[in-house]
């Protein structure tokens, strides 16, 4: 089965590495996987989807526990999560897809491409920090109060509400919140798995995100960028078409809904064809 055997618009269900997978296509084209933030699901994009719908087959996911698709007895792990994608590109019969994420969606595809290098096309990672010691301290502190009991002080927000509309069990949203608590939780650093990827990558942040700008630099820097002047023709641009993209006077709760994400993740997907 492939993807473009489903209408635009349409929401479908994948059982795949042992989750069941909610997934929605939209559009035609070069197919495209477009993975959400934490605590948000793949309708978040609906300001910039229309934009990137007109040139792309766009497959929206709803990741473990979020949205329309319910949890599993497992914990949230990009990596798992990324094992997750992967296995959606093989039931969907898709051709080296291009995947885009945005915050925990940009650890998952940069996961993706790590571990999967030879089911994805290229790849756009949004506000997604590679060591956990590049966020701010008081970012940290503020992760460290989420979980269960944060229920309360979270019914008034956007974010609930999403959850209590779509989701298959809206009671689990503590357990959610208490997962999300977890993963925030644990060291992780992933310099050498970058340094070695392999897919043609953007990096995205913006200018005030949750690390400060020379992280993303410094990701940049793993992948052959900012090293040397990249010549007149570009020909001394990192090796592996890996770019950069600093987007200004957005923060990290906007940048994935901004017009100017919607930009450059085009410009740099489309530049191949």
């Amino acid at each position: 089965m492939t993807a473009t055997q489903h209408n635009a618009g349409t929401g479908r269900y994948a059982d795949v590495n042992g989750i069941s997978l909610y997934y929605e296509t939209h559009g035609a084209g070069r197919p495209l996987i477009l993975l959400h933030g934490g605590l948000c699901a793949g309708e978040m994009f609906a300001p910039i989807l229309p934009a990137l719908a007109d040139h792309h087959q766009v497959i929206l996911v709803d990741l473990q526990g979020h949205g329309r698709t319910a949890d599993v007895d497992r914990p949230l792990d990009v990596t798992l999560m990324a094992d997750d994608i992967a296995a959606l590109i093989d039931h969907l019969g898709l051709r080296k897809p291009d995947v885009v994420g945005y915050s925990l969606g940009g650890g998952v595809a940069l996961q993706t491409a790590i571990r999967h290098p030879h089911l994805v096309g290229r790849l756009v990672a949004a506000s997604a920090n590679i060591r956990r010691d590049a966020i701010y301290p008081e970012m940290l502190q503020q992760q460290a109060q989420v979980g269960a009991a944060a229920v309360e002080f979270l019914k008034e927000t956007p974010m609930y509400e999403l959850y209590q509309r779509v989701a298959p069990r809206p009671e689990d949203f503590p357990r959610l919140l208490d997962k999300i608590g977890a993963a925030m939780a644990k060291d992780f650093d992933y310099t050498e798995e970058v340094r070695g990827l392999q897919v043609p990558t953007l990096i995205v942040a913006a200018d005030a995100d949750m690390a400060p700008p020379s992280h993303y630099v410094e990701v940049f820097k793993l992948l052959d960028g900012g090293l040397r002047d990249g010549g007149w023709m570009g020909e001394s641009r990192p090796k592996g078409g890996h770019a950069l993209a600093i987007l200004p006077g957005l923060t990290h709760y906007d940048i994935g809904v901004s017009p100017l994400f919607a930009a450059v993740t085009l410009a740099f997907l489309d530049k191949q064809d």
